[in-house]
């Protein structure tokens, strides 16, 4: 269960780019075939090519877990459809002005705890396409929990200024265990640099040795 080093675009902030579940990947049109043979191969699961509205930063626009899927309401037709070629996935387009969902919404399959400024229209749509209970919360006294925080179905590696009630609500929550930490280099907003399922772990280029430590120990991807 390992951890690989990877940038995209030429920037170590993968996150913003990419969106893993333990069922599939969503990869921006425009990531070069090497680096997708390269995912393909350390993720070993389906990968779907698509922009988001037209826009490349994936890992901002969607939240995902393996059951399924929240989009900005300016996702175009075509886009739509190619995201709808998942068997057995939900896909839900929300109809408020909210638009980047990864980073509102921290989820895996057993719960997800969400921006509280969201409205309960946006609340019933998470929960009822990722099928899990979704209650607010907040991440070192932020609202946008999704860029916070990466979880998966074995752990979560959130930002090192979280407080021990936040950390609380997210073990309740997610049903795992949180650590804490940063990546490439320092920067607290993990999801920015930062994408992981239950077996594999992808940290952007400038993450140093310590950092690989803490996300190994915080999601469970260690040899």
């Amino acid at each position: 269960m390992p951890i690989f080093l990877m940038n995209t675009f030429g920037s170590a902030s993968i996150g913003v780019f990419l969106r893993v579940t333990d069922r599939f990947m969503i990869i921006p049109s425009q990531v070069p075939a090497t680096k997708i043979k390269k995912l393909e191969d350390w993720f070993e699961m389906q990968t779907v090519r698509t922009n988001i509205g037209g826009s490349v930063i994936v890992g901002c626009l969607v939240c995902a877990n393996s059951y399924g899927i929240i989009l900005p309401r300016h996702i175009w037709d075509e886009e739509l459809a190619t995201l709808k070629s998942l068997s057995g996935v939900n896909i839900a387009v929300a109809t408020t002005n909210k638009t980047a969902y990864g980073n509102l919404v921290s989820a895996n399959d057993r719960g997800a705890v969400v921006d509280p400024r969201l409205g309960k229209e946006d609340v019933k749509l998470i929960s009822d396409a990722l099928d899990v209970e979704v209650v607010p919360g907040e991440v070192a006294g932020l609202p946008y929990v999704g860029s916070l925080t990466i979880a998966t179905n074995r752990g979560v590696m959130a930002h090192p200024m979280i407080k021990p009630e936040e950390e609380a609500l997210l073990r309740e929550v997610l049903k795992v265990s949180v650590g804490v930490g940063t990546i490439n280099c320092g920067i607290p907003y993990i999801a920015t640099g930062l994408i992981g399922n239950s077996n594999v772990a992808v940290a952007g280029s400038l993450t140093t040795g310590p950092e690989l430590f803490m996300i190994g120990q915080a999601l469970g991807v260690v040899d």
